[in-house]
């Protein structure tokens, strides 16, 4: 019992003064995760519409495959992202193994089936109450899909947030194209799971701290935005 208050209290030390090894962790999780976020955002939700929208051939087999795929094992992708990068891979000349640019692929392959998952659901209806007027208003494609979109702003944030959440959080997909190098690849769930096999709570503790902190802002901010666009 009192190693682990010990190790809050280092734990509080290491965040009170700014630890430079501690911010450098939270500063890359954060570009990584927005990053792959972002990006998964924008080719996923209007590829969610567009799924919602358009009447094609296969379109319900894409649906299922994006529904199906948001279960994918991150290690999976990790290791598909791997092989894609390694100098044996069709884009191993890149050199991008063992880099932020490979964690942040990899979180895009992971984050993108779920961003056009969750997209879809709430478009789907979307699109049932306002896709006749569109049409009949004779709205181009793009149009539309940004319309839907726009209307829908509350749900689309709830699948940022949560798009967002997984990439945080993750560790298998990242710790794979990433390497968990110290002070280049090493992010905090990455971090957590190393110093706490070494048996170091202080940082792991801390780490796991600025996360809880994190989620429950976020989620708070997007709960009143969500709540002042509703009314």
């Amino acid at each position: 019992m009192n190693e682990l208050g010990r190790a809050f209290g280092l734990a509080l030390g290491l965040l009170l003064s700014a630890d430079s090894e501690l911010t450098g962790i939270v500063v890359l999780s954060l570009a990584v995760s927005l990053t792959a976020t972002c990006v998964a955002l924008l080719i996923g939700a209007p590829l969610g519409v567009a799924l919602a929208s358009s009447r094609f051939r296969g379109r319900g087999g894409l649906i299922l495959a994006a529904n199906a795929l948001l279960g994918l094992p991150p290690v999976v992708v990790g290791l598909a992202v791997y092989l894609l990068l390694s100098r044996s891979g069709p884009l191993g000349r890149f050199g991008l193994l063992f880099t932020p640019s490979a964690m942040i692929l990899a979180q895009i392959a992971l984050l993108t089936p779920i961003v056009v998952a969750l997209t879809h659901r709430f478009a789907d209806a979307l699109w049932a109450q306002y896709g006749g007027a569109l049409m009949v208003d004779g709205a181009s494609t793009p149009r539309s899909i940004f319309t839907i979109l726009a209307i829908g702003r509350a749900s689309l944030l709830t699948v940022f947030l949560a798009a967002f959440g997984r990439a945080i959080s993750e560790v298998g997909a990242i710790i794979v194209v990433g390497g968990n190098i110290r002070g280049f690849t090493r992010t905090m769930t990455t971090a957590i799971a190393l110093e706490t096999s070494k048996g170091d709570l202080s940082l792991a503790l801390a780490l796991g701290l600025v996360l809880i902190a994190l989620s429950v802002t976020v989620n708070a901010i997007a709960f009143l935005l969500a709540r002042n666009w509703s009314t």
